[in-house]
């Protein structure tokens, strides 16, 4: 698969592959009854055999891939496995040798080396996530899922030089800006020379921010292309990440969040929002706290990875024709248009909901966050989360008395607070998901709000006891201990003055209580 940060070239042709090709296309090759399938790429060509697949490098030039000989045919298939085997270990099985002999050619045999190919184990291509997206599919649950995946694979990754990586990417704006001016047709010359102007500016805002993340272990060799194309659902829906970036480590080399961003800027592209804020925040939730400051780097990410998504789409159209022809051009001028977006300043806010268990505050406040803020959305930070991790539990694993104590309470309110700051600083808007039962909590995080100069707005939700029993007893795999006796204990406590807005959530469905929180929250917003 090509990776987005190159354009398709003209390349040349190196050696006449013809004889394999037509070697892999043969069921007899793999003894099988039925066709074989073959998918073809610029710089691969795929045979689809029965429960394997076999991949053979093609044997071409590019300035930025060279296949030309077989030793480098040889080197792309095993470093292919070597940087997709962590991720995929029942995918990718190893190298093979296309051998000549005298009975003609074998495929892992003796004989002379004339070819070299991936080996594969073969899955279901309808199940890759771009499909799954396609027939409205792809689940909330499979997308935390993938963020706990993708985190543990940016963990398992090498590090790399944060200045290299910086430099890297202020050498991919210059090559969209030559691109786009290039293609005045397709981009307006304005608009690019704009964004073009934006994109250094934002860069150049973070630069420190960069290079002081790749010293602290955040740049390392990642994945390079991860889109929804190349992200599998296997066995329980668990997510599988395949065919990242082998032949070029500069393309597979940045920060852990410009890997990331270029699948938020697929889901945002293909109108996901909820499904790229969970991701964003699962991904957070688990991950070191200073990535809060990496944030600050986001939008110039997205900007980035749509960009040279734009650039891509267009080289292709020399190929295309007719209704196809038309398709990408408004492709590319989407991914040009989101590139600008994701630069524009958004004002950032910290949301606030408040109120006793069971009034709904965490699936309020889920719906909340991809509304506001720049894109994907708020930062969502949850009490039961903050607590589950100041006690080294899994999210929904039980807690004991000890972890609601009054210290412990204090502990994850201040834990939920600074967070908050660190999100805001770096440019992001906050929705903070805690009951907020004392008056002294509440101005609290009404002071980070005022401290940071920035809008607060605090919705205090309000329901009968009947009602937040039934939803509790309602709960299923969730990270909040509350049972009936503690939404009992809750109705009789005295909450003091609560000067934040009030919503009357007793009978109302998800919808109706959305659509009355986001008039709320539209309003003229309370002094701080």
């Amino acid at each position: 698969m090509q990776s987005d940060h190159n354009t398709r070239h003209q390349g040349s042709v190196t050696s006449d592959q013809s004889e394999v090709f037509s070697f892999l296309g043969e069921p007899n090759t793999f003894r099988l009854p039925f066709p074989v399938k073959r998918i073809d790429t610029h710089g691969a060509v795929v045979f689809l055999a029965g429960a394997e697949a076999y991949k053979v490098k093609r044997a071409v030039r590019f300035p930025f891939m060279d296949f030309s000989s077989l030793e480098k045919r040889r080197a792309a298939c095993e470093a292919e496995i070597a940087v997709n085997k962590t991720n995929a270990p029942d995918i990718y099985l190893g190298t093979v040798p296309i051998a000549r002999t005298a009975n003609g050619l074998s495929l892992g045999g003796p004989g002379e080396v004339i070819e070299w190919a991936v080996h594969m184990r073969r899955f279901d291509e309808n199940n890759t996530l771009d499909r799954v997206a396609d027939r409205e599919a792809l689940t909330l649950d499979m997308v935390a899922k993938l963020a706990r995946v993708i985190l543990s694979s940016h963990e398992r990754a090498p590090h790399r030089d944060g200045e290299a990586a910086t430099a890297a990417l202020e050498r991919y704006l210059d090559q969209n800006e030559e691109a786009f001016a290039g293609d005045p047709d397709l981009f307006d010359t304005r608009q690019a020379a704009q964004l073009a102007c934006d994109a250094r500016t934002s860069l150049a805002s973070v630069r420190d921010l960069l290079i002081g993340r790749g010293k602290a272990g955040f740049v390392r060799r990642c994945h390079g292309d991860l889109h929804l194309r190349n992200i599998v659902s296997v066995s329980r829906s668990e997510p599988v990440l395949f065919d990242a970036v082998e032949f070029d480590d500069e393309v597979a080399t940045g920060d852990v969040l410009y890997d990331l961003a270029f699948l938020l800027m697929d889901l945002e592209e293909r109108g996901l929002h909820r499904a790229g804020n969970v991701l964003l925040n699962r991904y957070l939730w688990d991950s070191d706290e200073a990535q809060f400051c990496g944030l600050a780097a986001l939008p110039v990410f997205l900007s980035i990875r749509s960009a040279i998504r734009a650039k891509v789409v267009a080289a292709g159209h020399q190929h295309l024709h007719g209704e196809e022809l038309d398709r990408a051009r408004k492709e590319a001028r989407r991914y040009f248009q989101f590139a600008d977006e994701f630069l524009q300043p958004t004002p950032c806010r910290l949301i606030a909901v408040g109120g006793l268990s069971g009034t709904g505050k965490s699936t309020l406040a889920a719906e909340l966050a991809p509304r506001f803020g720049r894109r994907p959305g708020a930062v969502l930070l949850r009490s039961d989360i903050e607590r589950k991790k100041l006690f080294g539990a899994a999210e929904t694993a039980p807690l004991s008395g000890d972890a609601y104590s009054e210290v412990a309470t204090q502990n994850v309110y201040a834990q939920l607070r600074g967070k908050a700051s660190s999100v805001l600083k770096a440019g992001h808007s906050v929705v903070v998901d805690a009951v907020h039962a004392r008056q002294d909590e509440r101005g609290a995080i009404e002071d980070v709000a005022r401290g940071l100069r920035v809008d607060f707005s605090g919705l205090w939700l309000d329901a009968p006891l009947s009602v937040c029993l039934e939803r509790v007893a309602a709960r299923k795999a969730d990270a909040s201990d509350a049972d009936a006796g503690v939404v009992r204990a809750q109705a009789f406590r005295d909450v003091g003055p609560v000067t934040w807005q009030r919503l009357d959530v007793s009978g109302s469905d998800l919808p109706n209580t959305l659509a009355a929180a986001r008039l709320l929250l539209a309003g003229p917003a309370p002094p701080t």
